[in-house]
């Protein structure tokens, strides 16, 4: 069953006309060329994104309708930007190729948000960490432990994922883990995970997985800076706690 039963129903009645019919000053191109990309709406850069409209059993929509529904249906880009494909394909207009352009679009703010300004970055804190990797982390359904290599000046130098799919499920091997770490001449490492359902707090098998992968660092010479949980938008520094 659809979400959006009406995706029409606006009270502009431009909207049930193709954007090339509307005057131009309204047109989310033609506007965001003429006062900047923060004068359109939610719905327009969403249109802008999917670059044209559909046909539907209810009649023609145009671009800006579709965005239109789809935040009446999810409420907001932020909550938009979490679903899964299935989830967008439910409002109708809505097929396998806007959904997947729409993710994209999403998924390239995410890696804009982690990059920051394109330098290299150096830790000097647990909050260095989860702002490069909290983006790239907290929206993911499954469970992932990455390994974040340092340099001797703690600029991060590399990651990899070294398991998926839930620590109970998938053994993290310390002996992967610090033989990459070796081949990439990192001086040390940081390890985190995200958790899907938000909660923060470290489960027995996240303490007892860190004091292994501390404990081979230190015969390997490759300390273990940290370990960090990555809930939503905040996090759970291991080092912190004092569970290493």
């Amino acid at each position: 069953m659809h979400d959006v039963v009406n995706p029409a129903a606006e009270p502009d009645i431009q909207y049930h006309l193709p954007i090339n019919q509307w005057d131009a000053s309204e047109r989310p191109r033609e506007k965001l060329m003429a006062r900047g990309a923060a004068a359109l709406s939610d719905a327009e850069l969403i249109a802008l994104i999917f670059g044209n409209g559909t046909r539907t059993k209810e009649g023609s929509l145009s671009a800006v309708q579709l965005g239109q529904a789809l935040l009446r249906t999810y409420g907001s880009l932020a909550t938009l930007s979490k679903k899964e494909r299935k989830l967008l394909q439910r409002v109708i207009g809505i097929g396998p190729a806007k959904a997947v352009q729409l993710m994209a679009a999403f998924e390239i703010g995410r890696r804009v948000e982690a990059q920051g300004d394109g330098e290299r970055v150096q830790v000097c804190s647990p909050a260095d960490v989860a702002a490069a990797y909290g983006p790239k982390l907290r929206d993911l359904k499954r469970e992932v432990f990455v390994i974040v290599l340092l340099n001797t000046a703690n600029i991060i130098t590399g990651d990899f994922t070294i398991s998926e799919g839930g620590l109970a499920a998938s053994i993290v091997e310390p002996r992967a883990v610090f033989q990459r770490a070796v081949v990439e001449n990192a001086a040390a490492i940081v390890c985190l995970h995200n958790h899907p359902s938000g909660n923060p707090e470290p489960s027995r098998e996240d303490v007892q997985i860190t004091k292994q992968l501390v404990e081979a660092g230190k015969l390997m010479g490759i300390p273990v800076h940290d370990h960090l949980i990555i809930a939503g938008r905040g996090y759970t520094s291991l080092a912190e706690r004092g569970l290493m």
